[in-house]
Parts: structure tokens; C-alpha cells; sequence
């Protein structure tokens, strides 16, 4: 998993040790105990950067890289990508859909200056070839104009999604 390198633009560093990879521990409370699950989360590139716009010329300093692809940072991203920790240690309580590619997402609505947003945050739920539970969050940003909802079926409970993955299914 991926411990992202600072990025640094016109004498700013910008810090990703918030998107490092972590352990997170989810409790399900059940009628006969409590089930535990011990899952390892990794951050993507998408999170704080963003594809280049049609006919957009970008600055190679503006860009980053990860072993597979070159995108533009994103500062709204990599300001929003603060709240991705959080979030993912709040999925055990949030909403989470399917999509129409084979992942899942939440959101998570935002107040800001007199507008409300909605934060998408598009996972993966997999088994690694140890066992272990993995959550990578593969992209995050403001739902708008250029992306169209991808949303399939009713809300699924974060433990279903949980068990099933942990259960190979």
C-alpha cells in the first residue's frame, strides 16, 4: 500500500500523511456478541488530484504521479481528502450504494457558504492474498455537472458489504 510523498507547488507543501494507510477495527454489535473486523485501508490517487480537462494544457509541475498514471493535483480534492479518515471510520454508520462498475460508494453532504454538497467517496472491498479485509477508497470528490450518478440499487449496510467480502462472496 501506498504512503504518498508530500507534494509541494510554488513553495507550498502539501501533506498526505492523512492518506497513508491505516488500520481500522469496525464492531458489529449482534444479539450473541459482537462481530469484529480488523480491515486495511489504502488511499488512491483520485482522491486528491483530477483527470485534465478536454484541451486543457497542464503544467507538468501541476501534476502527480503514482506507478500507473499522471493526474493534475487538485487542491479542493486534497482539502476535502482531509475528511476521508473520518469518513471511512464512520462507514460502519453511513449509507453505502452499489455502482454501476462493480464498487460501492457513500456520501457525505457537506455545508458550505450557504450551498450543501455532496462528497462521493467510491470504494473496494477485498479479501488480500493473506486474509486480511482491505478498503481502498479509490476516489473522492464534490458531485457536479461532469459526473453522472452511478448509483445502483437500494442502500446496503458497511457490514454486509463486510461480511460477504470476508466470506468470499
Amino acid at each position: 500500500m501506498i504512503k504518498w510523498r508530500p507534494y509541494s507547488l510554488n513553495g507550498v507543501v502539501y501533506d498526505l500523511t492523512h492518506l497513508h494507510p491505516t488500520t481500522v477495527k469496525y464492531t458489529q454489535d449482534q444479539k450473541d456478541g459482537a462481530r469484529e473486523y480488523t480491515v486495511d485501508v489504502a488511499f488512491g490517487l483520485h482522491c486528491f488530484t483530477r483527470g485534465a480537462a478536454d484541451g486543457e494544457i497542464v503544467d507538468p509541475k501541476a501534476q502527480y504521479a503514482d506507478a500507473k498514471e499522471s493526474r493534475v493535483f487538485d487542491k479542493d480534492r486534497y482539502e476535502l481528502s482531509k475528511r476521508l479518515p473520518d469518513l471511512v471510520k464512520a462507514l460502519s454508520t453511513a449509507k453505502c450504494y452499489h455502482t454501476d462498475r462493480g464498487n460501492f460508494f457513500t456520501v457525505d453532504i457537506i455545508r458550505e457558504e450557504n450551498k450543501i454538497l455532496q462528497y462521493e467517496v467510491y470504494f473496494t472491498i477485498f479479501l488480500s492474498g493473506t486474509g486480511t479485509l482491505v478498503l481502498r477508497v479509490q476516489s473522492a470528490y464534490v458531485r457536479d455537472s461532469k459526473h453522472r450518478v452511478n448509483r445502483k440499487g437500494k442502500s446496503v449496510r458497511f457490514f454486509i458489504l463486510l461480511f460477504n467480502t470476508q466470506m468470499g462472496r
